[in-house]
């Protein structure tokens, strides 16, 4: 089935070339994480040109609105879009591309953005729900900052009592406007950890007098490597990368500490500390066969992405009635990305869906990405429908 965009509600069709220009002005002017000053600023204008409430500073720079419909009821729910930028310099020379040196929006928090603001725009023209929606625009997604947890702790859940929680992500490699939906496991938890290695340095020519860190460096990176293939269950996913080494400052010095930093992405929380547990364990005593030492450091990043069973099956009624039987794809991958929504979900029931922005689209996070201007007034109508068949 093609998507036909003319089938579309008349103010969605007639606010694209406003969401264009709005999307690539977000772009222009990416923001980091908790930096999202004009974007915010942005956001709570709109809200306001619509006519509806709007709150802000939550979490620092998030952004909540409030649009209740024309018919009454004490059912809620909130549309989440995440609004951070990557600390990347962009390379796609298009003439909206990033006016920010070292930032660009490579993961499409621009578009998802603009895609709630048209579901704004379209469901205040009429209200024709019951019960109150709230769009939340949320900070620091990207880099393990975890905005969504600096909203839920500053009180988005008690102060603006939903029922359910929704969210969504463009998707390189898949079909423009098809939707990829997980009945559960979406997407991975992701923790970064830290190995300091201590030894003692001398001088390079005479190596029996020190104690090698880089050496013990070498056999604990290849021992790490060991966990996934011998210690997990075939069966299980995970995945363990290194990513960071550091050691020496001379050719002719062994130095006293060497350095490992890496990533662990996990489905579940039982694999997860196993891992952990594992990954310190083997680097003691790795470092420690080479008379090293080590400090060992987890930074704790975002749990696994778990939709709701339920909510997931809803969604994806909801999606083929609205665009068609075959515009949902409930059998692909789940990927070892991770996305602090997963901590939305922890509070409330809900699913985050992946939506299509064409098979031949730039990857995430690369400096040539850009956002499917195609996919915008289908994101808009996806949310329209969402919360006109949830709050009917």
């Amino acid at each position: 089935m093609r998507l036909n965009i003319m089938n579309f509600e008349k103010n969605i069709q007639d606010i694209i070339p406003s969401m264009e220009k709005w999307r690539q002005k977000i772009h222009s002017k990416p923001e980091i994480a908790y930096e999202e000053f004009e974007t915010s600023k942005f956001i709570t204008e709109k809200l306001e040109e619509f006519g509806i409430e709007v709150h802000t500073g939550i979490g620092g720079t998030g952004v909540v609105g409030i649009l209740k419909g024309n018919k009454k009821s004490e059912q809620a729910i909130g549309l989440r879009a995440d609004m951070d930028a990557l600390p990347m310099s962009e390379k796609t020379n298009l003439k909206y591309s990033s006016k920010n040196a070292g930032k660009m929006h490579a993961c499409g928090h621009d578009g998802h953005v603009t895609m709630l603001l048209g579901a704004a725009y379209n469901l205040s023209k009429d209200k024709n729900f019951s019960g109150t929606v709230y769009f939340i625009f949320q900070p620091a997604e990207e880099g393990g900052r975890a905005g969504a947890k600096s909203m839920i702790n500053d009180g988005l859940f008690d102060n603006f009592k939903m029922d359910s929680v929704w969210g969504v992500h463009n998707w390189p490699g898949v079909k423009l406007g098809k939707a990829v939906i997980h009945e559960e496991f979406a997407m991975a938890g992701g923790d970064l950890f830290e190995i300091n290695i201590i030894g003692k340095g001398g001088h390079a020519a005479q190596p029996q007098h020190s104690n090698d860190p880089v050496i013990a460096l070498g056999f604990i990176i290849s021992s790490l490597q060991t966990i996934l293939s011998r210690q997990l269950d075939p069966f299980s996913n995970a995945v363990l990368s290194i990513t960071k080494v550091n050691a020496g400052t001379a050719f002719n010095v062994i130095p006293e500490s060497s350095y490992i930093g890496g990533t662990l992405r996990s489905t579940n929380d039982k694999e997860r500390n196993y891992l952990l547990k594992k990954i310190e364990e083997i680097s003691k005593n790795t470092a420690l066969a080479h008379n090293c030492d080590i400090e060992f450091k987890i930074n704790p990043g975002y749990p696994p992405t778990v939709n709701d069973k339920n909510s997931a099956k809803k969604v994806t009624e909801i999606y083929k009635s609205t665009f068609g039987e075959d515009m949902v794809d409930a059998n692909h991958s789940a990927t070892m990305g991770s996305e602090d929504f997963s901590y939305m979900l922890q509070e409330r029931p809900g699913a985050y869906i992946w939506l299509g922005c064409g098979e031949n689209s730039e990857k995430l996070h690369s400096p040539y990405y850009d956002f499917n201007d195609k996919l915008l007034p289908i994101g808009a109508k996806y949310w329209t429908s969402l919360v006109q068949n949830l709050l009917p």
